[in-house]
C-alpha cells in the first residue's frame, strides 16, 4: 500500500532522506520511530504530496506520486503534527466542508459528521468555536477530519501527543480499530504507544531505514533481557551501579533516582550474579524483578549502534 525506493531528499548539503526504502502492507498499522532530524517529518511530507523527492520513487495506494499526485487526496488522510482549522467554524461545519470538499452528499455529510464527532468524543464541542478548543481538543477533531472521506491510507504525525492520558488511549483504542479498515503509518516519539497499536514496526536514523519488521519478530531478535531493582537509597544505587557496569555479563546499566535498570547478555549469569553482588555491596532493595524489554530498549540499541558507524 506504501513504498518508496532509494528515496532522497536534499536541503542543499543537508540530506534529510538518504536512500530511504520501506514497505506497508495494506491493513498493516505501521509504527514509523526515529530520533529527532531522522527523515520521518519529510517521508510523510512526501508521501502526502506536500514535498518532492530529490531523487528515488514512492508509491502510495497504487499512485505513482511523480505522476499521479492530483489523485492522492482522494486516498489518503493525513494528520499533521500541528493541524490547522478555520477558527471561526465549529466542528459540524468544518467536517461538512471538508465533506463537501470530497464530494458527499448531504445525507452522507450529516451522518458521517455525527458518526466522526462521536468517534472522536467531541459531540459536547460540536457547536462551538474551534478557536476556543485547547490542542487536545484540536488534535482529536484532526484525526475526525483526516477520516472524513474514508480514505484508503491515513498518514499519522505524532497523534497523540498533545492529548492527555485519556483522549490518548480513547485515539490509541481508535486507531487500533482502524487496522482493519485502512492502511496506517504512524510517526510518534511515544515508543510505548507504538509497542501498544503498531502491528509492524520501522526504525529511521540518518533518512535510511535500519530495520523494518513485524513487532514481536523485532523484540524477539533485538530485545536484550532486562532486570530492574529499586534501592533503598540512591547514593547505594549508584555505588551498585559503578560495580555492575565492569561485569562481562551487563551490556548496560543506568540508574534514575534509587532505581537501577541492567540490561544483560547472559541472562542465566546475571539471575546468579545480580542478586549475590546486590548483597556483597551491602545494598537494602525494596523491589527486585526481571522486565520484558520494551520497544524503547530495543530503539535506544538500533539507533545507539547506528549512530557510533
Amino acid at each position: 500500500m506504501i513504498q518508496t525506493e532509494n528515496l532522497h531528499k536534499h536541503y542543499g548539503a543537508v540530506h534529510a532522506l538518504d536512500g530511504l526504502n520501506m514497505t506497508v502492507e495494506t491493513g498493516t498499522v505501521f509504527g514509523f520511530l526515529g530520533p529527532n532530524g531522522s527523515g520521518k517529518t519529510t517521508t510523510l511530507r512526501i508521501l502526502t504530496g506536500l514535498a518532492r523527492p530529490t531523487s528515488g520513487r514512492a508509491s502510495v495506494a497504487g499512485l505513482d506520486l511523480a505522476s499521479d499526485g492530483r489523485s492522492l487526496s482522494r486516498r489518503i488522510g493525513f494528520l499533521p503534527e500541528e493541524p490547522a482549522f478555520y477558527p471561526w467554524m465549529t466542528p459540524r461545519e468544518f467536517l461538512d466542508y471538508l465533506g463537501r470538499l470530497h464530494g458527499l452528499s448531504p445525507l452522507e455529510r450529516s451522518a458521517r459528521t455525527k458518526e466522526l464527532l462521536e468517534l472522536v468524543n467531541l459531540v459536547e464541542a460540536g457547536k462551538r468555536r474551534i478557536g476556543g478548543f485547547s490542542k487536545g481538543m484540536r488534535q482529536r477533531l484532526g484525526m475526525a477530519a483526516a477520516l472524513v472521506h474514508r480514505p484508503e491510507v491515513l498518514l499519522l504525525d505524532e497523534p497523540v501527543s498533545a492529548l492527555d492520558p485519556v483522549g490518548r488511549k480513547e485515539v490509541l483504542e481508535l486507531i487500533e480499530t482502524l487496522g482493519g479498515q485502512c492502511t496506517v503509518l504512524m510517526s510518534s516519539h511515544i515508543l510505548a504507544d507504538v509497542e501498544r497499536v503498531c502491528s509492524v514496526v520501522g526504525i529511521i536514523a540518518k533518512g535510511r531505514m535500519i530495520v523494518q519488521s513485524p513487532r514481536e519478530a523485532l523484540m524477539e531478535r533485538y530485545a536484550q533481557p532486562v532486570f530492574e531493582a529499586e534501592a533503598a537509597d540512591k547514593p547505594s544505587a549508584r555505588r551498585w551501579a559503578d560495580t555492575l557496569r565492569v561485569q562481562p555479563w551487563a551490556a548496560a546499566v543506568s540508574v534514575t533516582g534509587d532505581v537501577l535498570r541492567v540490561t544483560v547478555k547472559d541472562i542465566a549469569l546475571a539471575r546468579r550474579e545480580l542478586l549475590a553482588s546486590a548483597v556483597a555491596q551491602q545494598v537494602v532493595l525494596r523491589r527486585y524483578e526481571e522486565t520484558r524489554p520494551s520497544l524503547e530498549d530495543v530503539f535506544m540499541q538500533l539507533v545507539d549502534k547506528e549512530a557510533a558507524q
